[in-house]
């Protein structure tokens, strides 16, 4: 048992210290057709019938698969609508695996607003705004879910109204890379790009001064993730016996979330700050259902009474 600890909490360790090398490359295996932008078209190529785990927009000229949350709208809003099997179960089979470990290690917009928090400034707390969690939820069920299936043409399609009015990737990795490039894009501008390099202005300023704000308040994926964290495969453990109830933990996670109380708590994105911040090591990964270490201690136990 206490090998299976050790070797536990050092795989732990590994993840939450090279976590920030995972995140780059997780973004560029995202994007990995850089070229693109300096041609300044889109990928087309049948991996593009992919999704990626992350939000990434289709419109990036280097992504290499689809936007889970633009596939799931394209599809709501499609003429002939029909429940997304595929996409709705590659969704529910990540969130289950992994659950917002994806937030944490795999999204290429996490990343980037991680790197905007990095900037010298006064860091300020979201404790007291925890309320505005619950935004992102009402933005997957409404835009994401609901108004493309309501609101639709007299062709009977709807608009992917997250991605057409909401989502900051596709100004950052779309419109901005692809206008550049392309005089016709460029003309083609209008109010709609605007509201959105606004949203996005509003990301980026917001990022500097709180951690993560996109992914705290407004993200549907994350969202949609977080309704699988509890019963995701890739869980938090605590070690009671180990544990001081110092509150290092609390003070140290920046998702307010208190993983002594709730390890799997739907804001958890799993980024290991917790860990780093334990004196005792108390914290740590635990992938799989239950405490692992503790049933190869009585499945141990059983094989010498059978002795």
């Amino acid at each position: 048992m206490l090998e299976l600890d050790k070797k536990k909490h050092k795989i732990s360790q590994f993840l939450a210290h090279f976590r920030g090398w995972i995140q780059a490359v997780a973004t560029i295996l995202t994007n990995i057709h850089l070229p693109n932008f300096f041609k300044g078209e889109i990928y087309r190529g049948d991996a593009k019938t992919v999704c990626v785990p992350g939000l990434n927009c289709y419109s990036c000229p280097a992504a290499s698969g689809a936007c889970p949350i633009g596939a799931l709208q394209a599809v709501i809003g499609s003429s002939k609508f029909k429940f997304s099997y595929y996409i709705t179960g590659f969704l529910i089979l990540l969130g289950v695996l992994l659950g917002r470990f994806i937030c944490g290690f795999l999204c290429p917009f996490g990343w980037f607003q991680e790197l905007l928090h990095k900037i010298p400034s006064p860091k300020l707390s979201t404790q007291k705004l925890k309320p505005l969690r619950y935004l992102k939820y009402g933005i997957l069920l409404v835009m994401v879910i609901l108004l493309p299936m309501v609101v639709v043409n007299e062709l009977g399609m709807g608009d992917p109204f997250f991605c057409k009015y909401l989502c900051p990737q596709g100004v950052l990795e779309g419109a901005i890379p692809l206008s550049i490039t392309n005089e016709g894009i460029r003309t083609a501008l209008g109010t709609l790009f605007s509201w959105k390099a606004f949203v996005l202005l509003a990301v980026i300023l917001g990022s500097v001064f709180f951690y993560r704000p996109f992914c705290k308040w407004l993200c549907p994926l994350g969202a949609f993730y977080a309704l699988l964290n509890r019963v995701s495969l890739f869980q938090m453990k605590v070690d009671k016996d180990k544990c001081v109830s110092c509150g290092a933990c609390a003070k140290a996670c920046k998702m307010d979330v208190d993983v002594t109380r709730q390890p799997n708590h739907a804001e958890c994105i799993r980024c290991g700050m917790c860990m780093k911040s334990c004196p005792t090591h108390a914290i740590c990964y635990q992938y799989g259902f239950g405490d692992l270490s503790k049933a190869k201690e009585i499945s141990t136990e059983k094989k010498e009474l059978k002795k």
